[in-house]
């Protein structure tokens, strides 16, 4: 018989801080219930066990407390939103028909040290789950305890058995208790002798067996002089040590092979559990039926006219797929689901309304065939993420689990469903006041994407292989540069081996050594890039790998018949509302060095008769910043038409502006940008090389000078804390349940988010509303000019050589007038042959 026993507090402790931001959709925290059943899954099948019991600890002071009022006196209570788990997690393990244990005036592991014995007396094989390594005393012939430990790369188990002990310490299971009794043990306030640590402890239980065996031979030269002092001293609190540290192995509890005995789980009341929580994602793993999947009616393959006329009343709505040009449907129809073979006249009949999941595939479609929508359809994922945008992922899976709590059990549960989800969406848009937001902003602006993914970015496809090849040249001169002022050949891009090399053959001193080795990340690198020649090479190898390898090959293998990239726009993955690419994603194009802008030389118009225009915000965030907070100061310098990190700069260090040097410019410029990421002394002191103190200064200096953004970061913070959100100009809301956590790490990244993110936020607005503007605007005027590229504050249009001049205007005229802002928005505005000409 095997007897499995899960340490409940410490594996849920554990679950609650390895995994972050999980929570139902109305922001009760979900992290540790789903880490501890993943957790618990894992063990159940590697030991495959007969019998099976969870403990857990009650609030209740111990006989140990008792004992010793101060133990475990500097601990923490749980954090609110991890205790608020405990209760649902123990009605989820009833469900599963697993044994919980516990019991007033003992801990866990008092339990679990008597459902050891209770196994050692049978004979039965004992498995614990702990992260608690008071549990090695435990430890037998029949005890085995599985200790999970994070290590580079995930979490994996150390089994910890006698043997294992012996190995580690040198010890038996038992003298554990006696090792502890010495040296202590501080998360439990266990004080043992004072100025004795593990090495000291260890090596007189090494030499002597056990406490009593200490005290036996206290007198023994065996005994350095300091240690017996010490030892005699804390007589008296090492022999309470030790009581303190010995688990219970009697604890008064019924216990029987029947009721720890594997039980079928209460699939019904379990599944309504994971679904109340959220935690759809569990059902498959547990092997739990969804019980509140709906049956759906299956109408099959019916003809475009009964759809027609059904979409007539009732609107379309559908999923689909596109294959060889021909769009195929599910579609919601009467009370279940049929399937439209030939839909494309369904698609383009604009008589009624349609709602889809994830339009932009199916724009494209329209677009290659010039049969853009009227109007763009209501997407069921884009409406998602305005609603919610703290979504791992916009899947259909998560919608419908999010929305209506319920598992998708195939495509066409979630097209049955489709009707709800979008009345749900479009009742919480109108009462959080979004629908300019949805309507006229994202909906839009899936349609924009859609054309500027399918008409794509030109490559110079020979002279980007040109590039390539040169790069190569230069990684191998350097790589011998390398190995030369190294000694010896070596992997440049194995981190262990470069540190090795660094910081144990050329002895330089290492900014950051972690449990792995050396770290040779490029901040690390760059505090001792004056120290040897070889370091800079090294960052220079890098930077040419990189290129090459990501932008360089990766761009290549991209490129169409016309030599065309076409990047996937992603509308819905940042929290902000920004706009992000993939495959490849332009947006990380490097710009700071010359070699990396010397890639966009290879993005240019199509041929000779277009030419490219680009246009660049300048500063916007800052604007934003100037007309959310308010500042005179800082619209006043906008108004004038200031270089606001010069006026900045001449207002912190109170000097004119023309005495203003390129040193203030730049602290002026740092604290400027950094001020509403909530950037600390110590990051700023970093950024422009000066002391913490003179940082501090200068962002004292700076809210003196700029009261008005330092009230609007205070009144963020206070709203946020009240409300859980902050939103943009626009109405876009990013939930902040990190406010609530009663970590500071995690509460200070909270604050920090919910000063930026109506600023970064509203940046984004705005420029997604040109890009429709834009769109818009190029049709009107009958233009032949394309938008093609978006990048941060940054479009770039494609246009014939002959309307340069009028879509130059067009782009910088829209771009300015996106918002009607207390300041002026300012677009810069370039042309060129390639991407590189237009800076």
């Amino acid at each position: 018989m095997k007897l499995l026993v899960f340490d409940g507090n410490s594996i849920i402790n554990r679950a609650y801080y390895a995994i972050r931001g999980l929570s139902t959709k109305d922001g009760f925290a979900t992290n540790g219930i789903y880490g501890f059943l993943k957790l618990y899954e894992k063990y159940f099948d590697l030991v495959k066990p007969d019998l099976v019991a969870v403990t857990f600890d009650l609030r209740a002071k111990t006989f140990r407390h008792q004992m010793y009022d101060a133990y475990k006196a500097q601990r923490k209570g749980m954090p609110d939103d991890l205790a608020a788990q405990m209760e649902p997690l123990k009605n989820i393990l009833r469900a599963m028909n697993v044994c919980i244990l516990e019991k007033e005036g003992y801990e866990a592991d008092d339990i679990i040290g008597t459902l050891s014995a209770y196994a050692s007396n049978k004979e039965y094989q004992c498995f614990i789950v702990s992260g608690d390594r008071d549990d090695f005393q435990l430890v037998n012939e029949y005890t085995t305890l599985l200790l999970p430990v994070t290590q580079k790369g995930g979490s994996e188990t150390l089994t910890v058995t006698p043997q294992y002990i012996k190995e580690k310490y040198g010890l038996t299971p038992l003298q554990m208790i006696e090792l502890k009794s010495i040296m202590g043990d501080t998360s439990d306030n266990i004080k043992g002798v004072s100025g004795i640590g593990e090495k000291g402890a260890l090596d007189l239980i090494l030499k002597f067996g056990s406490l009593d065996g200490v005290y036996e031979n206290i007198d023994s030269e065996l005994i350095k002089k300091g240690v017996r002092e010490k030892m005699i001293a804390d007589r008296e609190m090492a022999y309470l040590s030790h009581k303190l540290a010995e688990i219970c192995k009697s604890v008064p509890i019924e216990i029987d092979d029947e009721m720890l005995s594997v039980k079928d789980y209460d699939h019904q009341l379990l599944s309504e559990l994971l679904l109340q929580y959220e935690l759809s994602s569990l059902l498959k793993l547990l092997g739990v039926e969804n019980t509140t999947a709906k049956e759906v009616k299956d109408y099959g393959q019916i003809t475009t006219e009964e759809a027609l006329e059904y979409c007539k009343n009732n609107g379309m709505y559908f999923t689909y797929e596109i294959e060889n040009g021909a769009v195929s449907v599910n579609m919601f129809y009467q009370d279940g689901v049929a399937v439209i073979e030939d839909a494309m006249p369904l698609i383009l009949d604009a008589s009624f309304e349609k709602f889809t999941y994830d339009a932009k595939e199916l724009y494209k479609l329209l677009l290659l065939n010039d049969a853009a929508p009227i109007k763009p359809y209501f997407d069921v994922m884009v409406a998602q993420y305005v609603v919610d945008s703290t979504l791992s992922s916009y899947s259909k899976q998560n919608i419908l689990m999010r929305v209506l709590q319920q598992e998708m059990v195939n495509e066409a549960s979630f097209v049955a469903s489709m009707p709800q989800i979008c009345q749900w969406q479009n009742d919480a848009i109108v009462e959080r006041k979004q629908q300019q937001l949805l309507y006229e902003i994202e909906f839009p602006l899936t349609l924009v994407l859609a054309d500027m993914e399918r008409i794509g970015f030109k490559v110079d496809k020979e002279r980007l292989g040109a590039y390539s090849r040169n790069l190569a040249e230069k990684i191998s001169l350097l790589e011998q540069d390398i190995y030369e002022m190294a000694g010896e050949q070596f992997n440049i891009n194995s981190p262990k081996q470069l540190g090795q090399i660094l910081f144990e053959k050329l002895q330089l001193k290492p900014a950051k050594k972690t449990k792995s080795g050396y770290s040779t990340n490029a901040d690390a690198l760059a505090k001792v890039v004056n120290a040897h020649p070889i370091v800079s090479a090294v960052l220079e190898y890098r930077t040419y790998t990189k290129l090459k390898s990501t932008y360089c090959d990766g761009l290549l293998s991209l490129l169409d018949e016309q030599s065309k990239i076409h990047t996937s726009f992603q509308q819905t993955v940042t929290q902000t509302g920004r706009i992000s690419s993939t495959e490849p994603n332009l947006q990380n194009i490097p710009v700071r060095t010359e070699i990396g802008r010397k890639l966009r030389a290879m993005f240019t118009a199509s041929d000779d008769s277009m030419v490219l225009v680009d246009a660049d915000y300048s500063q916007i965030e800052l604007r934003v910043l100037a007309h959310i907070a308010n500042d005179k100061n800082m619209l006043h310098g906008f108004e004038m038409g200031e270089d606001i990190h010069t006026a900045t700069a001449a207002r912190v260090f109170g000097v004119l502006p023309l005495e203003v040097t390129d040193e203030m410019r730049r602290a002026a410029k740092a604290v400027n940008f950094g001020i509403v990421y909530g950037i600390s002394d110590f990051s700023l002191a970093q950024d422009i090389h000066v002391t913490k103190k003179e940082a501090a200064a200068y962002i004292e200096s700076y809210f003196a000078e700029y009261s008005g953004v330092k009230k609007y970061m205070e009144d963020t913070i206070a709203f946020a804390k009240e409300n859980g959100y902050v939103s943009t100009i626009f109405g876009r809301r990013r939930e902040l349940p990190e406010l609530s956590s009663s970590n500071y790490m995690i509460r200070s990244f909270g604050e920090r988010v919910a000063m930026n993110t109506p600023i970064q936020g509203s940046a984004a607005d705005i420029i997604k509303i040109a890009m429709i503007n834009i769109y818009c605007r190029l049709k009107e005027e009958g233009l032949s000019a394309k938008l093609i590229l978006q990048v941060h504050d940054e479009l770039i249009i494609e246009a014939p050589v002959e309307e340069r001049e009028i879509v130059s205007h067009l782009l910088g005229e829209e771009m300015e007038r996106a918002a009607n802002l207390k300041v002026r928005l300012l677009a810069e505005v370039h042309s060129g042959a390639s991407w590189y000409d237009c800076k």
